[in-house]
């Protein structure tokens, strides 16, 4: 793994991130000689088209979703 001290890290920080980025390598900060921070690539991200639709089938609506759950009279007896 590499190791970059921290004040060179800030100066090239963009830099640094994009080569973590290109190469698929992690790099370490150091302070003092001593780890602060490990900057690893990120995992693989799921493509739109592995979630979009992937509870389909999952779930059923039954019953009237459209009319109201209580009628008017019962309004007065739930503030109670």
């Amino acid at each position: 793994m590499q190791e970059v001290a921290i004040s060179e890290f800030k100066a090239k920080c963009l830099a640094l991130l994009e080569q973590v980025r290109k190469t698929k390598k992690p790099l370490r900060v150091t302070r003092f000689g001593k780890p602060v921070a490990d900057i690893v690539p990120p995992s693989p991200a799921a493509s739109g088209s592995e979630w979009i639709g992937s509870m389909r089938g999952t779930a059923e609506i039954l019953g009237d979703i459209m009319s109201p759950v209580m009628f008017d009279e019962d309004w007065e007896a739930a503030r109670d």
